[in-house]
């Protein structure tokens, strides 16, 4: 039988892999091209507004932005901010886990968690937006894509003062290492979420007739769900600790003003109240990705923790290992941990699971709004889907839209997405472009499905 030391032996005569902290052709070009793009931007923003802004991006960009905001809301996506959007979203991908890699930044599961707190709370803003809950001088900072944009730069000085904070505290064990991040950290967490409160939520107040009985609620639930979240994850890095407790103290202060606008609905900008609350969009459009994940979970754990219990990450080649070699030496590698446990405990890790629930959520979500509740899809390639499953639906002689197609593309999609990961190896290198990948997946699957299913529900 190979052993693990036969089969270092072997892949060690291959070439190794870059170092982590080197970058690639591809990613010194990405980050140059945007650097130059940047550069390139500011400049014909001083020397030819007219052309750069006024004639150029300010009705594709902007202006979208400004009708969403306003009374009218809802305003619709082009081919033209799509696809500009869309290689945003990818450079920055691809320039930013450079970044994080060689600043020696997690890339783990626990890391994805943190972050998939940080996708919920853009959809549980956006929903109070969308019931016109905030003024309109800031409410232009809740609008696609600006909102993302908006929370990076909170997860970033969240992030830093996090890293700071670890990195001189998490090398001190026991109590002593603890206590000291605990007093330097936490009360910061407190007086940001604090500030935040203040900034984006309590402008709203004044404007509104509405109750405050969720909102108090809302806040301490915040308060206290922050501190316990720091509290246990003592054995997590501080970063990734900061940035979770944050997003989650943030998350249930939105929730109990989501709660206050289905017990005192406030008049939205459209002179209309919203309607009913009503609950069973959630049972479909939450529930029935959860059990498919809780089915997946139960698939892949007892391979992902015996793949613990030998110290290898799922899919994630040893330190100083190519793909190229690991390929070459196929046979070899066959009974290595990483090749025979993988698979199934990929299906087991938050990559795989928020991804599919994300996506499963958005396509539901979708379908249980335009086919059951009249509402309307803003991206053009998913109207193209929905209008073409309208065609099949008359032809059939159903009496709905054909949002229910859309949802079918989307299981299809995210289980040739989900296939792909579980069989993929990476480069030791490569954790962070994996993991901002399937942030990227999250911020068009996930944020949009939670915003839908909160429309759905509160009936804005």
């Amino acid at each position: 039988m190979t052993t693990l030391e036969s089969i270092d032996e072997v892949l060690a005569k291959h070439q190794a892999a870059l170092p982590s902290s080197q970058m690639s052709k591809i990613e010194l070009t990405l980050t140059r091209i945007l650097f130059i793009g940047v550069i390139a931007f500011t400049l014909g923003l001083v020397l030819m507004p007219e052309t750069v802004w006024d004639d150029g991006l300010r009705p594709i960009i902007w202006e979208p932005v400004e009708q969403d905001a306003g009374a009218q809301g809802d305003a619709g996506y082009t081919y033209q901010n799509t696809a500009i959007y869309t290689f945003g979203l990818l450079a920055s991908v691809v320039v930013f886990q450079a970044l994080f890699r060689t600043l020696e930044l997690p890339a783990d599961d626990k890391m994805m968690i943190a972050l998939i707190a940080w996708v919920c709370l853009a959809p549980i803003l956006r929903v109070l937006e969308d019931g016109d809950f905030f003024p309109s001088s800031i409410d232009w900072l809740l609008i696609s894509p600006i909102i993302h944009l908006h929370l990076a730069t909170w997860l970033i000085g969240i992030g830093l003062v996090s890293h700071l904070v670890g990195k001189q505290w998490d090398s001190v064990e026991g109590d002593v290492g603890e206590l000291n991040i605990r007093i330097r950290l936490v009360p910061f967490l407190c007086i940001a979420l604090l500030f935040m409160w203040a900034m984006l939520y309590r402008p709203g107040y004044a404007t509104h007739d509405m109750g405050r009985i969720w909102i108090v609620i809302g806040l301490v639930l915040g308060f206290a769900t922050l501190i316990l979240a720091f509290h246990a994850t003592r054995d997590w890095p501080t970063i990734t600790r900061g940035l979770l407790a944050f997003a989650v103290g943030a998350c249930f202060v939105g929730l109990g003003h989501w709660a206050q606008l289905a017990a005192t609905p406030w008049l939205q900008e459209s002179g209309k109240l919203p309607n009913d609350v009503v609950l069973w969009p959630a049972f479909v459009v939450l529930g029935i990705p959860a059990a498919i994940c809780v089915f997946l979970y139960r698939i892949g754990k007892d391979d992902a923790r015996q793949l613990k219990l030998t110290g290898f990450e799922a899919g994630v080649l040893p330190e100083g290992v190519s793909i190229k070699s690991w390929e070459e030496e196929e046979k070899v590698v066959a009974d290595h941990p990483i090749e025979q446990l993988s698979n199934k405990a990929l299906l087991a890790s938050p990559l795989v699971l928020a991804m599919v629930f994300g996506q499963l959520c958005d396509g539901f979500a979708t379908m249980v709004g335009i086919d059951y509740f009249g509402y309307s899809e803003k991206h053009p390639l998913s109207d193209a889907v929905i209008q073409y499953g309208g065609g099949i639906s008359d032809s059939l002689g159903w009496d709905v839209e054909g949002a229910w197609l859309f949802a079918i593309v989307k299981a299809v999609l995210v289980s040739i997405i989900a296939f792909i990961f579980v069989e993929m190896r990476v480069e030791n290198r490569q954790k962070h472009l994996r993991l901002l990948i399937v942030l990227a997946v999250l911020i068009v699957g996930l944020a949009p499905g939670i915003r839908d299913i909160g429309r759905l529900m509160l009936g804005v």
